[in-house]
């Protein structure tokens, strides 16, 4: 037997997982002294993670500890099955190292099941599009070798823009100086960022003003994009619809045969780039 995990970071919909039958690993925010663990947009309300946010509420967020990772990978290690975690990327978190922490001994326990992680270098839908397709992939009958081997084969075939609003919560997060935060806030600079090649975040350009990001992101699909006509564009927003949507018309007046499908960004991944934050994730000729 074989079982395929992935994590919410992934930020796929609630929606998709009863036909995916993939194990779930939620990774946990707190806010207002509280702590969630996303459900995939189920029941997650939106609207009032980013209103207390906007009204000064700081959220954190948190690796799972290996007792979690343990209890819920301890049954399928006991019955010897194959198991492979698509994940995002370790550049983001420490939580793999908990996650090592939990399987050492369940390797030694259980030494017929076998264990690995694919780790797909991206966040977001940046990760989800990977976990969707492998997961497709797998279900018309391939084995978890065969998917490992797509993985590798197209990790580097996805890119993810975005652009975030305020500046503050990239400097919160260790992603840029205060002093850069101050400046590129007194003067309307918003960084356009991607993930590169290593998993981890990078400043690809800087723009002034929101309409110049989007344009940006929208000219970033026209240059990269590959086989549009096959593959969805994925817009997200952290309550930003104005702003997605304008970036999702942008790319199909480059793109008429594009299909845009359009998603919240989760309270997980908004922690840290904050409300007003739009982002675009496609099928593209290199990272």
């Amino acid at each position: 037997m074989s079982k395929i995990f992935f994590d919410t970071d992934c930020e796929l919909w609630y929606t998709m997982l009863p036909e995916m039958d993939c194990e779930l690993f939620r990774m946990p925010y707190t806010i207002n002294g509280e702590e969630y663990f996303y459900d995939m947009g189920e029941q997650t309300d939106f609207e009032a993670f980013y209103k207390a946010v906007r009204a000064g509420a700081m959220p954190i967020t948190s690796a799972l500890n290996a007792q979690i990772y343990t209890e819920i990978l301890e049954p399928y290690f006991k019955a010897g099955e194959d198991m492979l975690y698509i994940s995002f990327s370790s550049k983001m978190s420490g939580t793999f190292n908990h996650l090592e922490v939990a399987l050492k001994p369940l390797r030694e326990k259980y030494p017929a099941a076998r264990f690995r992680r694919f780790d797909t270098k991206q966040i977001c839908w940046g990760a989800g599009v990977q976990v969707y397709n492998a997961v497709k992939y797998y279900h018309e009958g391939h084995s978890l070798d065969e998917v490992y081997a797509y993985l590798e084969e197209n990790v580097d075939r996805y890119a993810e823009y975005f652009a975030v609003d305020d500046l503050f919560h990239l400097k919160r997060g260790g992603r840029i100086s205060a002093a850069a935060a101050a400046f590129g806030t007194l003067f309307s600079v918003k960084p356009i960022l991607h993930v590169n090649e290593g998993g981890e975040l990078q400043v690809a350009q800087k723009v002034n003003g929101a309409n110049k990001a989007v344009s940006t992101l929208a000219e970033k699909v026209k240059e990269l994009a590959s086989e549009i006509e096959k593959y969805p564009v994925y817009v997200v927003d952290a309550d930003n619809k104005e702003g997605g949507d304008k970036l999702a018309a942008k790319i199909c007046a480059f793109f008429p045969q594009a299909k845009i499908e359009r998603y919240p960004i989760g309270p997980v991944i908004g922690t840290h780039c904050g409300p007003g934050t739009i982002g675009v994730i496609f099928r593209s000729v290199k990272r």
